[in-house]
């Protein structure tokens, strides 16, 4: 076990790969609505560039920030060094590959999702009646489907860097984290309960002065 796997946020974002079959479910009622609009092709293409494209871009490009929950995100200033090691490892080539790999993977559960749709009738009863609104619904399934596997990805990408490496990584710069990553929702200092690692010790040492400082003073 790597030394910073005791990372919280890469056990959160991996944990959300646990979403992906109820997002690929929703794929699947978006795409089991009405009579096809377009040929076979084409409906599929257009549900995978909604999907894929995006979140592949984001990868590739500006990776997604782990260290959010929700809709809050912590403010550079306020990662750890191992943090932004961490941070460091996302932008390797591969994680670049893992995405690719990812996307091709997503790519043919598509088209498997799509012919298992017409012979699941039962789905119909919730699907939208409308099929325009049904491939919206895929479109947006799918989209999520990608972003919860891709992430999770990545931070398996991460969990295999052994400790020798990780050691020899460098902190990924402060000033550069926003404009190289994805980080989504308001950037606070502190994500409750997820403290940073280097402020326990630091504020141990503060309390310590401070009881010195009293026992001088009384003395």
């Amino acid at each position: 076990m790597g030394s910073f796997w005791s990372e919280p946020f890469l056990w959160i974002h991996l944990a959300g790969i646990s979403v992906l079959p109820l997002c690929l479910g929703v794929c699947l009622l978006g795409l089991a609505s009405g009579e096809p609009l377009l040929p076979v092709w084409s409906e599929i293409f257009l549900v995978a560039a909604v999907g894929i494209v995006p979140v592949l871009w984001m990868q590739l490009m500006r990776p997604f920030n782990i260290f959010s929950v929700l809709i809050f995100a912590l403010k550079p200033e306020q990662l750890t060094s191992q943090q932004k090691q961490i941070l460091s490892l996302f932008k390797k080539t591969g994680n670049k590959v893992l995405a690719m790999i990812g996307a091709t993977l997503l790519g043919w559960v598509l088209w498997q999702i799509y012919s298992l749709a017409p012979s699941v009738p039962a789905l119909a009863r919730f699907a939208p009646g409308w099929r325009g609104a049904g491939l919206l619904v895929a479109a947006i399934g799918f989209l999520l489907s990608n972003l919860f596997l891709q992430v999770p990805l990545s931070v398996c990408g991460v969990l295999v860097t052994s400790d020798s490496t990780f050691s020899q990584t460098e902190a990924y710069p402060r000033e550069k984290i926003d404009g190289d990553f994805t980080t989504p929702g308001f950037q606070v200092n502190s994500i409750w309960p997820f403290t940073s690692v280097e402020t326990a010790p630091n504020s141990q040492k503060s309390e310590s002065a401070m009881e010195d400082s009293s026992s001088t003073s009384s003395s």
